[in-house]
């Protein structure tokens, strides 16, 4: 039997939560390689199903249908067991679809300055992202954040702290949290 660091039965996964940019995908994979679990990049799966880009499912279809779609996407990987799902920054925007997540995985949020997030977003243009087309990363961000917060069962400040920093203290507090129960 695998050893878990999660102590609740029912939460046997990990999902990070936050903008595009924060490192999810980055601290997925480190994260995934020290507990043996596997990761999941939520984007590159919709992409995968959808053959598309997601730049061009929002072009495509519009925002309200890509969170639609991403909803009916990120539901089928929650079947899944010891895996750390990375999921793209506008989940938040599905009320049902974090209720669904937080029943099945323990929710970190991985809250990196705006300076960061607008730093390696690099071509923003071509990423994919919800509400983007409507507003600045700004106020995205300032219109996210709380909703992050509300979600998260541990949040985790990437304020000078590089990936593989991250990684460790999500793992510190995880065993923390295990001593505990």
């Amino acid at each position: 039997m695998k050893k878990t660091l999660l102590t609740s039965k029912s939460k046997n996964n990990i999902t990070l939560i936050g903008m595009a940019g924060s490192g999810k995908s980055t601290v997925g994979k480190l994260l995934a390689k020290k507990l043996n679990y596997r990761v999941i990049d939520g984007d590159k799966y919709i992409e995968a199903q959808e053959k598309m880009k997601l730049q061009q499912i929002i072009d495509a279809l519009g925002d309200k249908k890509f969170i639609q779609i991403e909803e009916k996407r990120i539901l089928e990987l929650l079947k899944l067991n010891n895996t750390i799902l990375a999921p793209g920054g506008s989940i938040i925007y599905s009320k049902k679809l974090m209720e669904v997540i937080r029943k099945s995985s323990l929710v970190i949020f991985l809250d990196v300055s705006l300076e960061i997030i607008e730093k390696r977003l690099g071509n923003k243009a071509m990423r994919g992202i919800v509400g983007l087309k409507a507003k600045s990363v700004k106020e995205l961000y300032k219109e996210r954040l709380p909703l992050y917060k509300k979600y998260a069962d541990l949040t985790i400040s990437g304020f000078k702290r590089t990936s593989e920093d991250i990684s460790q203290v999500i793992i510190k507090k995880l065993k923390a949290k295990n001593e505990k129960n």
